[in-house]
């Protein structure tokens, strides 16, 4: 066990050498603010890639944890994969499938390694320093929830696919996304401060910062059912659009299909899961899916005007526009993996897109109180006596 955690640490270091290159390499003068935006961008990756790997039934195609068959890799273990396979060609045990589950616990650990080296970095430049952007509270956070999001996917596998923790390691993902976009937001803010204010008063950056807040809780609302209906095979539970089964509102079982705590296509009671509560578990997702998708664009369109917000704003709306044809498609075209991957990624990247907005609009909104501030108190030297 310990060999094996030794061996996946190296490899998972050696891993890490190629974006920690990246970042040294860069043009970027601020190689920390680099390093955050590349996480940023591996985090995206590995939801997306996470989404592959559940679209495929792979999450159980390593069937310990967190090696596979208690080796690093599956070259080591496979005599043992080959074995399962023959017994069961479908899976979950296959060789492809251990490779994509291993693939995406690696990429997941060299995020960890490049939030670690994103901690200590933070903690020496905070004590040499005390510069305001190296201020370590948040990279510490980030470190203690990569942690936590790090324990769940091991009780992915070894509670074999639990719906609630598959979904809440799905959220986890999601919430260090938003995090750390937050955090590079906040890099680019404080390293290259913009000089000029949109014209637009405080309130209504404030207003807009609201709106994208119950946009966010809202998209919250819908991943959590997004990964609920994709962690219980819910998908084709309606084949057809915008009914459902022909229906308008079809036969549901909300009870069984929203009991938490329960095996994968179960009910708490051990009985095998009726269709209904699959269908309710859809039409759930797709009917709030429509909020979302309204109260998201009504704050695109609110943004839309602004010039520091105007880029992201149309970016909202685009991957909106995205969103729901690819959902759609899903139910038409029976469900395509490289669909259903699109779906996915589009979900993570409203949650960027949201993320970025929120945080644009307070800055600006701060930069509007100042200028309003500065203009109603004018600097003693230009005071006319």
């Amino acid at each position: 066990m310990h060999l094996t955690l030794a061996q996946m640490a190296i490899t998972a270091l050696l891993i890490a050498l190629l974006p920690a290159s990246i970042v040294w390499t860069s043009s970027d003068a601020n190689k920390y603010r680099k390093l955050v935006w590349v996480s940023v961008f591996l985090t995206f990756d590995l939801i997306v890639f996470g989404a592959f790997t559940r679209l495929t039934d792979s999450g159980l195609g390593c069937p310990d944890w967190p090696g596979c068959y208690g080796a690093a890799n599956p070259f080591l273990a496979h005599e043992q994969i080959v074995a399962a396979e023959s017994l069961m060609p479908t899976g979950p045990v296959t060789v492809f499938k251990a490779w994509i589950e291993m693939i995406h616990r690696y990429l997941a650990m060299t995020i960890g390694i490049l939030i670690v080296a994103m901690m200590a970095q933070s903690w020496y430049q905070w004590i040499r320093t005390r510069r305001v952007e190296y201020a370590p509270w948040l990279p510490t956070f980030l470190f203690f929830f990569v942690c936590l999001q790090g324990a769940f996917g091991a009780w992915t596998v070894t509670l074999k696919l639990q719906p609630v923790i598959v979904t809440t390691h799905l959220l986890l993902g999601l919430g260090l996304l938003a995090i750390l976009a937050w955090y590079g937001g906040r890099q680019n803010q404080l390293i290259a401060p913009v000089r000029s204010v949109v014209s637009a008063s405080p309130p209504a950056m404030r207003n807009i910062r609201i709106l994208a807040l119950v946009s966010g809780l809202l998209l919250l609302v819908q991943l959590a059912l997004g990964g609920w209906t994709s962690t219980n095979y819910a998908t084709l539970a309606c084949t057809d659009f915008p009914l459902c089964g022909g229906k308008l509102i079809p036969d549901m079982d909300f009870e069984h299909g929203f009991t938490l705590w329960r095996e994968l296509g179960k009910t708490a009671a051990g009985h095998y899961l009726p269709f209904s509560a699959l269908t309710a578990i859809h039409w759930t997702h797709r009917n709030v899916g429509l909020i979302v998708a309204l109260a998201a664009g009504y704050t695109a369109w609110r943004a839309w005007d602004h010039q520091a917000l105007h880029k992201t704003a149309r970016n909202i709306v685009m991957t909106l526009c995205v969103q729901i044809a690819t959902g759609i498609a899903t139910i038409f075209l029976s469900f395509p993996l490289t669909i259903a991957v699109l779906h996915n990624a589009g979900a993570a990247l409203l949650v960027l897109l949201l993320t970025v907005l929120n945080y644009k609009a307070k800055y600006q909104h701060d930069l509007a109180k100042k200028a309003a501030s500065s203009a109603s108190h004018p600097p003693a030297s230009t005071v006319r006596h």
